[in-house]
């Protein structure tokens, strides 16, 4: 499959370049396929550009266009995981000249670069103390297939609903494109917007960070019309907690045992936490 066959995530636009049919027919870059004497690109790498290497790793979004002065280029999610720090996918942040963030009390502050982990496609912020209580990882049991799963995030800002937006599904594979082993796959309906939003379980704990989809209209094209339903992609807790733990960060554990909680219970409880991030290029 090519890499072509997902959709790294477009950042969010503002102004007269937003094009609204091509956000919700999931983002296509394009319909072409790459040439036949091409070498493809590897997993994670934009096609390059003549004269310019591809990079190695990451799944980095669709650039857009320069916004007016004082406008947000991209938008993401993140969420906090340490006192002060803010976990996001580095294609979020990824040639930002600034960055800000803003909590659930609507506390809209700057954040600081302060690691990228490329490979894993991950990044970590620093933000004013206080500006929320971080979230906890699982530790035990091991995530297994089939297991309900939630995402809560701020995807299509500007078009959907300004505030965060939650939504449900199951684990579908142990392994990403390709049989990636840093992804899960997950049936939980994602867009633009979600990414570095936390994957949480049925226990609000974290088992993961949400990174890409699959690009249905383009798998549509390449099996000749037949169209995926909800192929999502999160990198797995542990990664992220290895990252974390590599800066300096390391993050609280705890097991999800005991009975399942409501979605909309696990909504209010990570509320505080989760973050909209807004990427000024």
């Amino acid at each position: 499959m090519s890499q072509a066959a997902l959709t790294r995530w477009r950042p969010v636009k503002h102004g007269r370049a937003m094009r609204i049919p091509l956000l919700v027919a999931v983002c296509l870059t394009s319909l072409a396929l790459p040439a036949l004497a091409a070498k493809p690109p590897p997993l994670g790498a934009d096609e390059p550009a003549p004269g310019k290497p591809a990079p190695i790793t990451g799944l980095p979004p669709l650039r857009a266009p320069t916004p007016p002065e004082g406008q947000a280029s991209a938008t993401g999610s993140g969420f906090i995981v340490a006192e002060g720090r803010v976990l996001t996918n580095n294609h979020v942040v990824e040639g930002c000249r600034r960055l800000a963030a803003r909590n659930a009390a609507g506390q809209r502050v700057s954040a600081r670069l302060e690691a990228v982990d490329a490979r894993r496609d991950l990044a970590l912020l620093v933000v004013p103390n206080g500006f929320g209580p971080a979230l906890v990882f699982r530790d035990s049991p091991a995530v297994k297939i089939g297991e309900s799963v939630i995402t809560y995030g701020f995807p299509l800002s500007g078009l959907l609903s300004s505030g965060p937006t939650l939504t449900t599904g199951d684990v579908s594979a142990l392994s990403g494109l390709r049989d990636n082993p840093l992804h899960f796959q997950i049936s939980a309906p994602v867009q633009p917007g979600n990414s570095g939003g936390p994957l949480l379980d049925a226990q609000g704990h974290v088992i993961g960070v949400i990174v890409s989809k699959l690009n249905a209209a383009r798998i549509a094209q390449m099996t000749g019309g037949d169209i995926p339903q909800n192929v999502n992609f999160a990198i797995k807790g542990p990664e992220a907690a290895a990252f974390l733990a590599g800066r300096g960060t390391p993050v609280q554990h705890a097991p999800s045992n005991g009975a399942e909680l409501k979605p909309s219970t696990i909504g209010e409880r990570v509320n505080a936490s989760v973050v909209f991030m807004q990427c000024y290029k």
